[in-house]
């Protein structure tokens, strides 16, 4: 390898990081951005979003001279990345969403976005959906992550059954997915923890872990894909889409076999 492509290890650090004139550059560049951020209206939802640390549960988050608040970062490698915490702790990256149907473990949407929080992407999803497939799901399940007010009005207003679980369930997966939210008397969430403790084992939404959850245990274990190795959202977009196109073709090469 070292005589093919040079004596490079492939984990060095970039030039910048030695020159402490150039470190001082980025240092200043990267303030620069997080100030005129702080200045700017909200960037647009479908982009990279604000910065980390520049919001705070949903609302911007300012410093007392209307600048960026001391916990504000910019990432130098990626600046489009996020920190983002996930059940092993907390990384630098994003967060990919897929939509599988129910029989085949086809995947008929993909998003990545920068935002932790899943809840913004399940209108995307829908609207990809509608948009490939010419249709509506006819019932649409997921996890708590995406369950509030709007995301149940934009599904009753497509009609689209909704299993949303308003908590998480407890003891590995086997508690009750209604769980113990506190929600506002007459809202959709109230509704919908309603709907799924009546229903209890025979509720649709118990087959949302069979449908999703072995479709990213393929991509991550079988395909070996764990981390994305392009930089930019854009980048990451297309990367994601390939990946997904490359677990439906291998699904479609089974099936015909």
């Amino acid at each position: 390898m070292v005589r093919a492509h040079g004596p490079a290890r492939g984990d060095e650090l970039p030039d910048w990081v030695a020159n402490k004139e150039q470190r001082l550059e980025r240092l200043r560049a990267a303030k620069a951005a997080l100030e005129a951020e702080a200045k700017a209206p909200p960037p647009d939802d479908d982009g990279p979003g604000p910065s980390t640390g520049m919001v705070d549960h949903g609302k911007p988050k300012r410093a007392g001279d209307g600048g960026p608040p001391d916990r504000a970062q910019r990432n130098f490698t990626d600046p489009d990345s996020r920190i983002q915490q996930t059940r092993d702790g907390v990384v630098q990256g994003y967060n990919a969403q897929i939509a599988v149907d129910g029989a085949h473990q086809i995947i008929v949407a993909h998003r990545v976005q920068t935002n932790a929080a899943d809840r913004g992407a399940l209108a995307p999803l829908v609207t990809a959906i509608r948009r490939d497939l010419q249709a509506n799901p006819d019932e649409l399940s997921a996890d708590a992550a995406y369950c509030d007010e709007a995301n149940l009005a934009f599904l009753a207003k497509r009609r689209i059954a909704a299993y949303l679980a308003p908590g998480r369930a407890r003891h590995g997966g086997s508690g009750d997915p209604a769980g113990k939210r506190r929600t506002r008397r007459g809202s959709r969430v109230a509704a919908m923890a309603t709907k799924l403790r009546r229903a209890g084992r025979r509720s649709r939404y118990r087959l949302r872990k069979q449908i999703v959850e072995p479709v990213f245990g393929q991509i991550k274990a079988a395909r070996g894909f764990r981390q994305f190795f392009l930089r930019g959202l854009g980048k990451v977009r297309q990367e994601w889409a390939m990946i997904c196109t490359a677990h439906n073709l291998l699904k479609l090469a089974t099936a015909q076999g």
